[in-house]
């Protein structure tokens, strides 16, 4: 079965139980903040699989979006790559993906949709006629659309393989972006790493803060703060969390999504949160939240979840359950 079409139509037709869960069933219920419904290939496990990795994980609300950028099967690729790294043909810009993130949480019953806070992905960072298409895409489904991203810029090997113009935080195309999300209260979900795959310092600030200052009615949610998973993998990173610090004390519009990659920052390397990054989010206990920023697959979300529970317990309760679900929820345009 061609799960890149079964699971969008599985959805439709779905009947799952409509309790959702309650606050007491965990010490911090959780809102995950990233979220892909389909992979690389636009294919998911469906919502059934989601919604019971959700109740596992505790995990109360969710941020779901598409992929930007689908992977292409090229003619004389041996076989179909599962995965964007797969081999070397390129990935190019997806719309119909923000379709299968629609007709996924349309089909589940009322009190389920409610659980889900869909985001619009699916536009070429770099196209100066992107603004129109979400603008479309807003009145087509009125009070549907909950935030704008993830938003893929410098993103290493997935920049480097996407077909075109490259995406950077501050082109013209995304202003005119950021414009129509603070018109209409939506959030951006922007991935723009601090740096390449080998260069230890914060190489693209500056197309990040002129991002921030050039549009300050804007609200950006930094995800990963910054990194990823190549950049983590081959630089210190020691740079960052002073960097963090003077970004949010400089900019009240933005936000910081810890996920997979960022782990590697807020723990030391025998497993305790990094009392800088502590510090840190207590001096900020408005503006972190957390995401597993899974894509497709969602089997692994309980654990994923799991593993911020050490970093939330060094917080303060009241700290802890900010970040855990309250933040992410205060950003979207229904709460505001």
């Amino acid at each position: 079965m061609n799960r890149s079409l079964a699971a969008p139509l599985l959805a439709l037709s779905l009947s799952v139980p409509t309790t959702c869960l309650a606050e007491e069933d965990s010490p911090y219920p959780l809102a995950d903040a990233e979220m892909h419904y389909v992979n690389f290939m636009q294919e998911s496990d469906g919502m059934e699989k989601l919604l019971n990795a959700m109740d596992q994980a505790d995990v109360t609300d969710t941020m779901l979006t598409g992929m930007a950028v689908t992977k292409k099967w090229k003619e004389t690729a041996p076989e179909r790559p599962r995965y964007y790294q797969g081999d070397d043909s390129p990935v190019y810009w997806y719309a119909a993906t923000d379709e299968l993130v629609a007709r996924a949480i349309e089909g589940l019953p009322k009190e389920q949709q409610k659980r889900f806070h869909p985001f619009l992905s699916g536009f070429n960072p770099t196209d100066l006629n992107a603004v129109d298409h979400i603008d479309r895409m807003l009145q087509w489904r009125p009070a549907f659309w909950q935030g704008i991203g993830e938003v893929l810029t410098r993103h290493d090997d997935l920049t480097a393989l996407t077909e075109g113009e490259k995406p950077r935080a501050n082109h013209e195309a995304m202003h005119r972006v950021y414009r129509l999300a603070a018109k209409h209260h939506l959030p951006v979900l922007l991935h723009t790493n601090i740096t390449s795959a080998r260069e230890d310092r914060p190489l693209y600030l500056k197309e990040l803060k002129e991002a921030l200052t050039q549009n300050p009615n804007t609200t950006f949610i930094w995800a990963h703060a910054g990194t990823s998973s190549t950049t983590i993998r081959r630089n210190d990173m020691d740079f960052l969390p002073t960097l963090v610090k003077q970004l949010l004390k400089d900019h009240n519009n933005l936000y910081i999504l810890l996920s997979w990659t960022a782990e590697e920052l807020i723990y030391k390397k025998e497993g305790t949160p990094d009392p800088a990054w502590v510090k840190m989010v207590k001096h900020y206990p408005d503006r972190f939240m957390l995401g597993s920023d899974l894509v497709g697959r969602f089997d692994s979300l309980p654990k994923t979840m799991d593993d911020f529970q050490p970093f939330l317990d060094a917080l303060p309760e009241p700290v802890a359950r900010k970040v855990a679900r309250e933040n992410f929820l205060d950003l979207l345009p229904r709460n505001r």
